[in-house]
């Protein structure tokens, strides 16, 4: 895949649930390679009734259905979302499920580093 050019999700969305069907975890992900500084884009294939255990984010994120359906869980709350919806992932430990075989875009918005040599 080019880092310059376009990705076409669809396509993408297609390649990774065929590829998490094969896994035996039922899931599969790919990141960009856009070269976008601070931007961290993750494309999420999951198998219906798999999920991602509780963790927390590396920073602030989204989250964008691409495919399927799955819930957004944190804590008491839950979020229910659906193809071409979009969620901010909250800021304490969640996890993922999806109800269907679903393919979903994780965002996040990775701390800045130094530049080496910094002080």
């Amino acid at each position: 895949m080019d880092s310059r050019g376009p990705v076409n999700l669809d396509e993408l969305a297609t390649e990774l649930l065929a590829d998490a069907a094969m896994q035996n975890a039922l899931r599969a992900a790919h990141t960009l390679p856009h070269p976008v500084d601070g931007l961290r884009q993750t494309v999420i294939a999951l198998i219906r009734g798999q999920q991602l255990a509780e963790h927390e984010s590396p920073g602030p994120a989204s989250l964008l259905v691409l495919r399927g359906r799955v819930r957004l869980v944190a804590g008491e709350h839950t979020d229910e979302l659906g193809p071409s919806q979009i969620v901010p992932i909250p800021d304490r430990r969640h996890s993922l499920h999806a109800d269907e075989d679903s393919v979903v875009m994780l965002n996040v918005a990775v701390p800045q580093r130094a530049p080496s040599g910094a002080r």
